[in-house]
């Protein structure tokens, strides 16, 4: 069979427009994906420069065997029905590393084409360190790389005002585009590079803030030749995802024209403030997963798909959403409707298997972000406790309840008489395995009452003390899958 190239899926030569910090599956079926279907459907005529700016991994021999081609296959659910689209990216026109080949990368801050930056540099790529050096080829860290990728632009084209570039960092951390600016700007002033290129960042550059919503499950192990016989070729880099995708870029310059993503059928929103669109995400998407997963691993289910596939927990889960969720958000009720609809036809993806206890991981922390708010919500504006989000609680202190702390650093406990493990910041650990033997009352009143966890005493939320220490003195006495029936059944 032969391995996908260029003959199997020629394409013109494009002017290159857009540098990617990043080559890994996510920018692969998310970005550069979006920009292939640009440059089908628009005249943006762009290609993709990536970027491999980590000095180890060897990623990038793949891209050249192919002349940059692969294929990017979404499988899940639309509307309820099994979906399977493939598309042959064709929009990469070059690989290079910033450590084994630091001449070539530098030559692209003299593109005259170029225009956009786009990074996926994980939430640890995002930051600040004043001790990188300007003189290094390449600097340390991401920030640094940037810097001086955009003053060796900004010194080629003699400062000239459409030379800036768009920043759209997609790193998972609130105000990506905010902070990324920061970085730079403080790295300028360290490095001394002048007032003049810190005046032309502020004029001719533009610093995006973007949020991000696909899952991607990467390259398809132990699915590749049967995938690659559908094809009729082999792709070594074929890269999965779902159907759903989301882009918001929060600027403050009108972007529609220039990357007309929208004009093609994309899920791309431009927008002054992604802040909306944030909310929604964290309290339905992840606060979902966050406020069920817990219980529905103690019912028995290990992956996400076997909870949806039961009617009680697919329903509890949905009640949390409409009843107690959307109720407190302040976009229309109508797109958080269509957003809650779609969450759960992803969550029922038959084509992702999302283990349990990985989204269980540093589960407190995360129930306080992205449930807490919600529960908080709801009793100022209705007065009442939120039955769903409240008994959520509960199911997670017993998730935790009973194990002993390890000297791996993690909780050891046991479902069913078969061992599981739980990570979770060092404090959290400790406080169930120090209050295992207290009554649910006890436990419940410290857990609680503790502003380390959330912020706050929850215990001065009218009647939520009680009811959790109810709730987990019921589930450990009978076991959840009989108190999720008896209090959640329709």
């Amino acid at each position: 069979m032969q391995q996908l190239n260029a003959k199997l899926a020629p394409a013109p030569s494009r002017p290159v427009r857009v540098l990617q910090f990043g080559e890994g599956n996510f920018l692969r079926a998310f970005c550069d994906w979006m920009i292939d279907i640009a440059n089908e459907k628009t005249d943006f005529n762009g290609s993709i420069v990536l970027v491999k700016c980590i000095p180890f991994g060897k990623l990038f021999p793949a891209f050249r065997e192919q002349d940059f081609r692969y294929t990017v296959m979404l499988r899940g659910l639309v509307d309820g029905k099994p979906v399977e689209q493939s598309r042959v990216v064709t929009s990469v026109s070059d690989v290079v590393d910033t450590y084994e080949d630091y001449a070539h990368y530098a030559d692209y801050a003299k593109c005259d084409t170029l225009r956009y930056i786009i990074s996926n540099t994980t939430e640890a790529g995002i930051v600040l360190d004043e001790s990188d050096r300007f003189d290094l080829c390449p600097p340390n860290t991401y920030p640094g790389k940037l810097t001086k990728f955009l003053y060796e632009r900004a010194e080629h084209f003699n400062y000239a005002a459409d030379k800036g570039l768009v920043i759209l960092p997609v790193e998972l951390i609130d105000d990506n585009g905010i902070e990324l600016r920061r970085c730079v700007k403080a790295l300028a002033k360290c490095w001394n590079l002048g007032e003049r290129f810190e005046a032309w960042l502020d004029e001719a550059c533009v610093f995006t803030s973007t949020l991000v919503d696909r899952i991607v499950t990467g390259y398809p192990r132990g699915e590749d030749q049967a995938i690659w016989d559908k094809l009729g070729y082999e792709d070594h880099i074929l890269v999965t995802a779902e159907p759903f995708g989301l882009w918001v870029i929060e600027s403050a310059k009108d972007l529609s024209a220039e990357l007309p993503l929208p004009a093609c059928g994309l899920p791309v929103v431009y927008t002054d403030n992604q802040k909306p669109y944030k909310q929604r995400k964290v309290r339905i998407l992840n606060g979902a997963h966050t406020s069920f997963v817990p219980m529905a691993f103690q019912c028995g289910h290990d992956i996400v798909l076997q909870a949806m596939n039961d009617d009680l927990i697919r329903n509890y889960m949905q009640k949390t959403l409409y009843d107690e969720v959307i109720p407190t958000l302040t976009l229309p009720k109508e797109d958080l409707t269509a957003f809650a609809e779609a969450v759960t036809g992803r969550f029922a993806n038959p084509f992702i298997k999302h283990q349990l206890l990985a989204i269980c991981l540093n589960c407190v922390s995360k129930w306080r972000a992205r449930c807490l708010p919600s529960l908080l919500g709801y009793v100022e504006k209705f007065g009442r406790l939120p039955e769903h989000l409240a008994f959520s609680l509960a199911a997670m202190m017993s998730l935790y309840r009973g194990g002993t702390l390890g000297e791996d650093g993690k909780l050891h406990c046991t479902r069913a008489g078969q061992p599981y493990e739980l990570q979770d910041d060092q404090p959290v650990l400790k406080f169930f395995a120090e209050t295992s033997g207290q009554t649910a009352a006890e436990q419940a009143r410290a857990f609680l009452s503790c502003a380390d966890f959330f912020g706050q005493d929850l215990t001065q939320i009218p009647g939520l003390e009680a009811y959790v220490a109810a709730a987990l003195s019921d589930i450990l006495e009978k076991g959840m899958n009989a108190v999720v029936r008896e209090r959640f059944a329709v």
